[in-house]
């Protein structure tokens, strides 16, 4: 196992900065995973820890040497891509073992690695099999397998499960997990789907303009987010926002705007607020309860805070419903999980929960 050290990384492809200053740090042995829309860098930065990519400025330590200017072949990783990029005249067990005999690995050796790759990933009944011949979860275990028999260090993958229909997905997903804990390997893994980055990381990295948003565990990104772009990126639906200003009177403070008031003195400011300050309270759709008794609009027992509002939309997921409210032309969302009637057009009451909120500055949209 290696760690991966990023120091001050500067990219500029095109004549375009890319990513500047970016600091990351991966622990040996841990499963990180690369978090953002489209554009973000994330493959970028992957591309160049791998070394297909020379950087402007920065340093990138592998294992603790120093592999900013290494050749690929001398960084002790392996890449998986999002195309499987298999030889299509070979079949499965020489696709595997290409690199190894291309490298001069005896053959026995070649043999062991194909054969634990194949069981790990039960490619075993197809290692005869051409790819034109296999389904494309099929081909991108393959692509896997190719990856583990080099016993890297670092495993890299770039979005390697993007081109599969979400069964398959969701099969891989698991997969490669329990990958991870058999090989202990390092693995840096991008994405721009949260449900996979929140099923596989142990820390993800959002980032957003080659910048790193937040560096963190998956359960803390969701539930405390750093700023206004990680709450809106992660969820789904996304993270209902109220735009307001908090008061300070008598020891107590209060979120407001001029359709919802909420007591938030029991937030967990990381600065005293100021009476008056403009900002943002977010809260997550799983933390509006919907259905309390229409008008109450008071703190009660459960520590709700109530409001009524319109119903505009229901979607049902299944397990649960999502319910649309229109508060005087503010969208919000809220989780329904049993089967209660719920109709369009009806006002109905619904309640946030004030322990689980966020607060964002309306200026800096940093979180308070």
């Amino acid at each position: 196992m290696s760690n991966v050290a990023i120091r001050d990384l500067k990219i500029e492809l095109g004549g375009n900065t890319v990513i500047e200053g970016l600091n990351l740090d991966v622990q040996a042995g841990e499963f990180v995973v690369l978090l953002g829309p489209s554009g973000c860098g994330k493959s970028t930065l992957l591309h160049s820890i791998a070394g297909l990519i020379d950087s402007s400025s920065g340093q990138i330590e592998i294992g603790g040497k120093d592999m900013t200017w290494a050749d690929p072949k001398d960084r002790g990783i392996a890449l998986v891509f999002q195309s499987y990029a298999l030889y299509p005249t070979m079949n499965v067990e020489a696709n595997m073992s290409f690199g190894l005999r291309i490298s001069g690995t005896p053959k026995a050796e070649i043999a062991r690695r194909v054969a634990r790759a194949a069981d790990m990933l039960q490619l075993g009944p197809l290692l005869t099999r051409k790819p034109a011949n296999l389904s494309g979860g099929q081909r991108q275990r393959v692509a896997i397998g190719r990856a583990i028999v080099r016993e890297a260090q670092v495993m890299l993958f770039d979005e390697p499960l993007s081109n599969l229909d979400a069964k398959l997905r969701t099969e891989l997903r698991r997969e490669l997990k329990q990958l991870h804990k058999q090989l202990g390997a390092t693995m840096i893994y991008v994405t721009h789907d949260q449900v996979e980055a929140m099923t596989l990381a142990q820390r993800m990295a959002v980032m957003k303009g080659g910048v790193v948003q937040q560096f963190d565990t998956p359960d803390e990104i969701y539930s405390r987010p750093a700023n206004l772009f990680v709450a809106t990126f992660l969820g789904s639906p996304g993270m209902n926002l109220f735009k307001g200003e908090l008061s300070t009177q008598a020891g107590r403070v209060r979120f407001s705007n001029p359709h919802l008031t909420l007591d938030v003195s029991d937030y967990g400011f990381a600065v005293a607020p100021q009476d008056g300050q403009a900002c943002v309270l977010g809260v997550r759709p799983e933390d509006i309860e919907i259905g309390n008794p229409a008008g109450a609009t008071s703190v009660g027992a459960a520590g709700l805070a109530g409001q009524t509002a319109q119903v505009t939309l229901i979607e049902a997921m299944g397990a649960h419903r999502v319910v649309w409210l229109d508060l005087h032309g503010t969208p919000v969302a809220g989780i329904v999980q049993d089967g209660r009637p719920i109709e369009t057009e009806q006002q109905i009451g619904f309640s946030i929960r004030p322990q689980r909120i966020s607060l964002f500055d309306g200026v800096s949209e940093l979180r308070l």
